[in-house]
């Protein structure tokens, strides 16, 4: 009683928030590389924004230059313009395949915004498949992209909680290896889902390391069927397929494969957009500065990144600072080390949403929310990257509160994570603004000349496209998230395919040299008003 009565009689002097008042965080992970550079800036006070009032211009590239930007307003589409023309070259050729890394912590758990983002793009670009699944994973129960069930004798090895692993990790930031068990076997089970270009295991490929086993075998379990394959392991990046073509479930045992690191599975058709998701609970970002060079250019050799997404923030927010400058500086060097592993690919980072904490009796922004932004788009800036403030695109200050509060609710109780439908309007946000600068970026290209393509396939041949007029926006309300439907809505095909749609314009005068039509529909910009 005593204790309660002092509290009480004290509570005028103490922190207006000083106990967390959310529900608890399932299975919350920090990882320890932030644990240690967060080290002493709890009492750090906030570094002045010296870049608030700067005007950002760029340097042209492959002759197209996008407009001045203001620090306020950055969005940084001229650093994007790799991944855009390779967008453009799939549109107007039909041909190829565009690849992105989404790297994030537990907002993209279980699959989460990122299925919905790689939905939108498929059906625009096309492309099938799911993309690159680890060999086991925490996030497996919530998933439903994909069935994906393993036995219990694996080992992982994960860059949030491992400085030195016996193996590299895999660019999903894991590696696994077999338990060595005489009794019971080593298995992984995939199943596909009934989504649309998600409803097969398309090319099953199963990616491994280098290692001195040279009896180890898979036995591939394809309905009736039982194939059995030598794991060669001798390169630092291996590969081994599960058949011919597509699949709907297949079992993999792992027979005498001691000691062969194991990254996962990858699933896509080699058309159109394929994304990854490589979701780690409880990463900042920082881990990411662990990978090995020379794995990580085998790996982008063998997949071949167009974008790397990177979309952290959440467990950046709890230590209760206001000076990110230490996590500026160190995501700038986890920029130059992707930059270093996947040369020429372009960058995009999201930054953190905003998220609520309890002050006296009330739920408001938390403090540490626009601070962190400010520090995420520096380093943006700083890095030469594009940049998506998914702060103020949901609403900005005391906009999580609304999601919860709203009915349906887009967000959960504890004032930080989206459900599923927050998370389909949180992607709609994301690929608006990537549609928005991408449609941009063609109205600059206007009818210049495609530059060579050097990376990965044939060198695509495009006829000039038609120039495209600016798309017109005005902005929408707080509530409103929902984009346009495309002039005409894509149907789910029979079977993937990217054949070019005949001709329909008429054909050109003399002297004039005929214009190829674009056969995929536009999305117009509607959710991001600027």
């Amino acid at each position: 009683m005593l204790s309660i009565a002092a509290l009480y009689g004290f509570k005028q002097y103490l922190p207006a928030k000083i106990f967390t008042e959310t529900g608890s965080t399932k299975n919350v992970v920090v990882d320890s590389l932030m644990l240690e550079a967060s080290e002493g800036a709890d009492s750090a006070v906030a570094e002045k924004d010296t870049l608030s009032n700067t005007k950002i211009s760029f340097q042209e590239t492959n002759g197209v230059k996008f407009p001045a930007e203001t620090f306020e307003d950055y969005k940084g589409y001229q650093h994007l313009i790799a991944f855009y023309e390779k967008l453009m070259q799939l549109e107007n050729t039909q041909q190829g395949n565009v690849r992105i890394a989404y790297f994030g912590d537990s907002m993209t758990d279980g699959d989460m915004i990122v299925k919905d983002l790689r939905s939108s793009l498929q059906n625009r670009f096309g492309g099938e498949g799911v993309g690159f699944v680890n060999i086991t994973s925490e996030s497996a129960p919530s998933r439903s992209t994909l069935s994906h069930s393993f036995s219990g004798n694996w080992k992982t090895q994960s860059y949030l909680n491992v400085k030195n692993p016996r193996k590299p990790f895999g660019i999903n930031g894991h590696v696994f290896f077999v338990k060595h068990d005489t009794v019971s076997p080593v298995w992984v089970k995939y199943k596909a889902s009934k989504l649309n270009h998600l409803s097969s295991l398309n090319n099953a490929t199963l990616f491994y390391g280098r290692s001195g086993n040279t009896k180890a075998k898979m036995q591939f379990i394809v309905g009736a069927d039982t194939i059995t394959k030598k794991l060669s392991a001798g390169n630092i990046l291996n590969t081994v397929p599960v058949s011919g073509g597509d699949v709907k479930s297949f079992r993999a045992n792992f027979i005498a494969a001691d000691s062969i690191p194991f990254y996962g599975f990858n699933f896509d058709d080699g058309r159109g957009v394929h994304v990854d998701n490589f979701s780690n609970r409880g990463n900042s970002g920082l881990p990411i500065a662990t990978f090995n060079t020379n794995l990580m250019k085998a790996f982008n050799e063998k997949l071949g990144y167009d974008l790397i997404v990177l979309h952290y923030g959440t467990n950046v927010l709890n230590y209760g600072s206001l000076n990110y400058s230490w996590y500026e500086k160190k995501m700038s060097r986890v920029v130059a080390h992707l930059r270093e592993c996947f040369p020429g690919v372009a960058i995009l980072i999201i930054s953190t949403a905003d998220k609520s904490s309890k002050y006296g009796t009330e739920m408001k922004t938390d403090s540490a929310v626009v601070p962190l932004t400010l520090a995420q788009k520096r380093y943006a800036v700083q890095t030469e990257s594009g940049y998506v403030n998914l702060y103020t695109l949901m609403g900005g200050n005391g906009s999580m509160v609304r999601w919860v509060d709203d009915v349906p609710a887009y967000a959960n109780k504890d004032y930080t994570h989206f459900n599923f439908r927050g998370s389909k309007k949180i992607s709609d946000l994301i690929y608006s603004q990537l549609n928005n600068g991408y449609e941009k970026y063609k109205a600059l290209r206007g009818g210049k000349p495609l530059p060579k393509e050097p990376k990965r396939d044939s060198v695509f041949q495009v006829a000039r496209p038609k120039p495209v007029q600016p798309v017109p926006v005005s902005k929408p309300a707080t509530d409103s998230f929902k984009l346009k439907p495309a002039a005409q809505p894509v149907k789910k095909p029979a079977q993937p395919a990217f054949k070019p749609a005949k001709p329909t314009v008429p054909q050109p005068k003399v002297n004039q040299k005929p214009l190829e039509p674009v056969t995929a529909p536009v999305i117009k910009d509607t959710a991001n008003a600027q």
